[in-house]
């Protein structure tokens, strides 16, 4: 058991850290817990969207040897923002939004190298499912070299709902995927306001955001192995976009 010290536990002081508005990572909780304390506790968590998981009581005694009453809480090492607090400054500023969208990358060492090459490649925002993804943690900030403290981070709880407002606010979706016909080097849109989308390598993108997509592309595989590591195709993908607007220049 690690010292750490973003760890907060037992109820009371989770739902104080929650009402003084700390940043939460996520919060987890042992299974079969129902005092009165820990249903107002499950109401804000719900209420306020933040990640949470429930386990046995064995997974939260590793984290502590403290009185946790089931409630074990991280801190986050950054403060998330809403994607819709961001795309309109970046029209009211006179940019053209670039935004990648990473769906279910649950390695942190890639989040934060895809973080650090998306700032290299003037990345406006970077979204991220609240479940299903990596912890923004310190092997995060670390494998981005600062770059998870420069680049917003948005988190939210329904990607197809974000998916369908960036479409609305005047941005193309553009997809990589193994699935696609098109290459990601060929003349598409990069230079029109953007959000590219990258899945994990295991799953790839899930079927109801590809939907959503007004284009997929793909990265061709030359050798053996089927994929790239998912930081690295994102730096091909990101800078692909970066080419392109720069030869419009």
């Amino acid at each position: 058991m690690k010292n750490n010290n973003r760890l907060i536990y037992g109820i009371r002081p989770v739902i104080e850290a929650i009402n003084n508005g700390k940043e939460i990572e996520k919060v987890i909780l042992q299974r079969g817990i129902g005092s009165e304390m820990f249903k107002e506790l499950f109401w804000l968590i719900r209420q306020r969207e933040i990640p949470f998981q429930y386990v046995p009581q064995e997974r939260l005694n590793r984290f502590t040897h403290g009185n946790h009453q089931g409630v074990v809480c991280f801190l986050s090492q950054i403060v998330y923002q809403k994607i819709e607090d961001i795309v309109p400054l970046l029209y009211e500023n006179g940019r053209v939004p670039f935004v990648l969208l990473l769906d279910k990358i649950t390695d942190v060492r890639n989040v934060g190298a895809i973080v650090r090459t998306a700032e290299c490649a003037g990345v406006d925002a970077i979204i991220l499912p609240d479940k299903g993804s990596a912890s923004i943690n310190e092997d995060a900030v670390k494998s981005s070299a600062g770059a998870l403290q420069l680049v917003p981070i948005c988190r939210h709880n329904h990607l197809k709902d974000v998916i369908k407002y960036l479409k609305n606010s005047g941005l193309q979706i553009v997809a990589c995927t193994e699935k696609a016909s098109t290459n990601y080097n060929q003349p598409l849109p990069y230079s029109d306001p953007i959000c590219v989308i990258m899945g994990s390598e295991g799953e790839g993108i899930t079927a109801d955001y590809l939907s959503l997509c007004d284009h997929h592309v793909k990265i061709p595989m030359l050798g053996k192995i089927a994929s790239l590591n998912v930081s690295v195709a994102a730096g091909i993908m990101l800078f692909e976009v970066v080419r392109q607007r720069n030869e419009l220049k």
